[in-house]
């Protein structure tokens, strides 16, 4: 991976690419777009993720906003690029993540690898941590795509701080299923196991989830609660429609939850080891995030010896703001503050429930070309959400509804 990153990097340089240009990158989750976004950061690039299931006019909006000067792609959108790249002024360069050689004006990313001398680390940029390394846009129902402005330190300290309260061991595995231009997939999904030593792998499909956990032998999984609810329904459909199972699983979860406050920890998985056995046998805990999950799933889940937690937060806060820790958690929360941010519930009424704002080093510094958005969306140093919710007494964040209606 080192090798490669320094290559591509150098390939790119070659190409007269200089530090601080603007470069897109739109593709399938896959090792070619892992190593493109690498390299951005290490060649001090800023990157722009674009999400793969926009329409044709918003990609081609998004390399025009974005000031993009070179896009990298997987072969679905290489007709695309094609027919408009001249109308992109700012364009120059169209690179395939699938061709094998440079031919009619594609650059091939195999040939530029294959073709460029290695840089060695100690020549790298020196990067300032402080600076604009991405640019993500997000869709909103209510206007233009708002370019939200990263850093590095944005995101180095998102990661720092969500492994301090979930230790990430050496031999997990990560199951990649969620876009990977999406922030919480990108941070928590490929950059945490990068960072903790970890490796993470793609899915080929939802379809294949279940199918792509036994080959894996997956440790973690991260995903949106209706990946979570499709579980919970065909694990207790199966249970429901088995004549003993259906009798002898619910006194098992019983037993076992006595079990367990004796200190039996690992008991669930190993009474419901055949079950554990159709996710890969290795699972030691789903994440939920992306939107609240439904208690009774996480709770079933658990029931059954599966690890369950959740966490909150945006693309602007990089994107984890709160987090269930595995052994202090609320189904019905958000989770704990992450070490570094501090959330603040601002004009709550009688309930305790207002604007969460919150404020951190992962808080982004404010929307790509965008001055106004930016100034409504901090108010003295905080970053408001936009969401309601309220803190208990415990310090766990409770999302109760939006402010305002932005998908």
């Amino acid at each position: 991976l080192s090798d490669n990153i320094l290559k591509f990097g150098a390939g790119l340089k070659k190409l007269g690419l200089a530090e601080r240009t603007h470069i897109a990158v739109i593709g399938e989750n896959r090792v070619q777009w892992g190593l493109s976004y690498l390299t951005m950061m290490c060649f001090n690039y800023v990157i722009v993720p674009i999400d793969k299931n926009l329409h044709s006019n918003e990609i081609l909006n998004i390399i025009h906003e974005s000031d993009a000067e070179a896009v990298i792609f997987s072969e679905t959108y290489e007709q695309l690029f094609v027919e408009k790249k001249s109308s992109l002024k700012k364009l120059k360069f169209l690179i395939s993540m699938d061709r094998r050689k440079d031919e009619n004006g594609i650059l091939s990313m195999t040939e530029l690898i294959n073709n460029s001398n290695r840089i060695e680390v100690r020549d790298l940029p020196k990067i300032n941590p402080d600076e604009l390394a991405e640019i993500i846009f997000t869709s909103g129902s209510l206007g233009r795509a708002k370019g939200v402005m990263l850093t590095q330190k944005n995101l180095a300290s998102n990661l720092m701080s969500m492994v301090s309260m979930l230790f990430i061991h050496p031999e997990d595995r990560f199951l990649s299923v969620l876009p990977i231009h999406h922030t919480y997939e990108c941070t928590c999904g490929f950059l945490c196991p990068l960072y903790a030593g970890a490796s993470a792998h793609y899915a080929r499909s939802l379809k294949t989830v279940v199918d792509d956990l036994q080959k894996v032998k997956a440790t973690l999984l991260l995903g949106v609660p209706l990946l979570f609810d499709k579980m919970y329904k065909r694990i207790y459909k199966a249970i429901k429609d088995d004549k003993v199972k259906s009798v002898v699983v619910p006194m098992l979860v019983k037993s076992t939850d006595f079990m367990k406050q004796v200190g039996m920890k690992d008991i669930k998985k190993k009474i419901f080891k055949e079950l554990h056995q159709k996710f890969g046998g290795s699972i030691r805990v789903f994440i939920a995030g992306g939107a609240a999950p439904d208690p009774l799933v996480a709770k079933g889940l658990r029931d059954l010896g599966f690890n369950f937690i959740q966490g909150y937060g945006l693309t602007e806060t990089s994107p984890i703001l709160t987090l269930n820790p595995i052994n202090n958690f609320k189904d019905d929360a958000a989770g704990l503050p992450l070490p570094g941010v501090t959330i603040k519930i601002n004009n709550p009424d009688s309930d305790g429930i207002g604007e969460v704002w919150a404020k951190g080093p992962n808080v982004m510094p404010g929307y790509y070309k965008n001055e106004e958005a930016t100034k409504n969306t901090f108010e003295d140093g905080w970053f408001k959400t936009g969401d309601l919710g309220y803190v208990d007494e415990d310090g766990f964040l409770h999302i109760s509804g939006r402010k305002k209606n932005v998908i």
